[in-house]
């Protein structure tokens, strides 16, 4: 894009834009906390289960038509949040060629007059991400914004000033929209230029007070380690990381959790005052064990399960799985490519990890007390490490509880009620649910899944109160 352009000033562009954005997306209801502090619900308090994908290039390497396949493909897979980045470079161009800002500086938004995608002098970088949202909407999708992405921001490309300048571009312009949800921050610690992160969170919220905000932080970190008890954040996100247990060595890293997501879960739901948590990026399907070596191993549809249901049983609100050629839409136009990629985008969204997402999802929303679900391990008489581990969820009416590997599982009854409880298997590698029978609801009960013990042959046992 040309500078040539008849460029507006962003309040009035903002302004331009918020009147006309109900007009343009389906109706779609806010976000809220729920009343104990755990869940989302919408405004009308239905439970949300958030079930996220990590389409981080989007509104850089996808045209119109390309956007609204990968939204449709999504939300036919169940997925209701999609997680993208507003600005990954500084400037950020998309595939139309159109830039962000004008000389490099994020509070200077390059914004044209108009928004008509057939002229390209009134088509701009902020109005194709308009579209996209607008398509997220339409098809039930909310969309998870990141302004600014950690690594330009370390680099000293953005400084306090600018970016209070810049999250008050962003607010005006999307405070309407209905499908918006904020992440702060990108990939990098909350103590990396904290102050670049406290005037966007601040700044966002002062404008826009109706969507919810959380911080996306660096590999094996979370939001609470720096701000959890930050009025702007509603809720908190970790990025448990692509490690295996072996690769998580850094002596410079405070938590050694390995492949055990749970236990950011598990700290995050001790802390108070209590606000929701989520694993917004654990380990992609198809990505390089530890990330940077390309010859090793690759995470399979397997682990980003193990990843989900070990996460949402220990208390998160739900689950963003990632795909490494889906996250930065690689396509055939590209030079080159991150992390070994060598498939393509709308090859790989149709990877068997994201298709089975919408089982853990439907799984949760399947019993009516969605709110008053715990994380309650005590359920479990003997647990095991790594992937032994189990991880029980509950009620007073019914348990979850997870075992990734098939093995001989020992559980302590009595903890829901009723002197008899109905005992069933679920697989979430397809859905299905399978009756096992009536048990006495006291003691200790052996419960032992079909197919043998081995990585991968993962069951959710069902207990509910009769």
């Amino acid at each position: 894009m040309s500078i040539s352009k008849k460029l507006l000033p962003f309040a009035i562009a903002g302004a331009l834009f918020s009147c006309t954005a109900q007009k343009k997306a389906e109706h779609m209801p806010l976000l809220k906390i729920s009343k104990n502090n755990r869940y989302f619900m919408t405004e009308d308090g239905k439970p949300f289960f958030w079930l996220g994908d990590t389409g981080w290039l989007l509104f850089n390497k996808l045209d119109r038509a390309e956007a609204e396949n990968y939204l449709e493909d999504r939300k036919q897979k169940g997925f209701n949040v999609v997680q993208a980045m507003v600005l990954h470079t500084v400037p950020s161009v998309n595939i139309y060629g159109d830039s962000s800002i004008v000389n490099k500086d994020i509070s200077k938004p390059l914004v044209t007059e108009g928004n008509n995608p057939d002229n390209a002098e009134e088509y701009d970088y902020w109005d194709h991400i308009d579209f996209i949202i607008d398509k997220a909407a339409e098809k039930g999708i909310y969309m998870a914004l990141v302004p600014v992405w950690g690594s330009p921001v370390k680099d000293g490309k953005v400084t306090a000033e600018q970016a209070e300048k810049y999250a008050s571009f962003l607010a005006e312009r999307w405070k309407d929209r209905p499908n918006i949800i904020w992440l702060n921050g990108g990939d990098i610690k909350g103590s990396d230029k904290i102050e670049v992160w406290e005037a966007i969170g601040k700044t966002i919220k002062s404008i826009d007070s109706k969507h919810l905000m959380t911080y996306h932080p660096r590999g094996r970190t979370a939001s609470s380690d720096w701000f959890h008890n930050e009025s702007w954040l509603d809720f908190n996100m970790v990025q448990s990381g692509h490690r295996r247990y072996d690769q998580d060595t850094s002596k410079n890293e405070v938590k050694h959790y390995g492949e055990d997501n749970w236990k950011f879960m598990e700290v995050d739901w001790n802390l108070k005052p209590a606000k929701p948590t989520i694993d917004g990026e654990p380990s992609y399907e198809g990505i390089p064990q530890g990330l940077h070596n390309i010859e090793e191993p690759r995470w399979k549809d397997a682990d980003v399960r193990r990843y989900g249901y070990w996460s949402v049983f220990a208390g998160a609100f739900g689950y963003t799985y990632g795909q490494n050629s889906v996250m930065q839409m690689h396509s055939k136009k590209d030079s080159t490519s991150a992390y070994g990629s060598t498939e393509t985008w709308d090859s790989a969204i149709n990877a068997p990890g994201a298709s089975q997402m919408k089982y853990l999802k439907d799984l949760m929303l399947s019993k009516a007390n969605y709110f008053e679900r715990i994380p309650d391990q005590t359920l479990i008489a003997e647990n095991g490490e790594k992937y032994n581990r189990l991880l029980a969820t509950r009620t007073d009416d019914y348990a979850f509880i997870y075992n990734y590997n098939g093995r001989e599982m020992k559980i302590n009854m009595g903890k829901i009620k009723g002197d008899q409880v109905k005992a069933s298997w679920f697989n979430p590698r397809n859905g299905e649910k399978k009756v096992i029978g009536e048990f006495e609801n006291k003691g200790v009960q052996t419960f032992t899944p079909e197919g043998g013990q081995k990585d991968g042959n993962d069951w959710v046992l069902i207990l509910e109160s009769i």
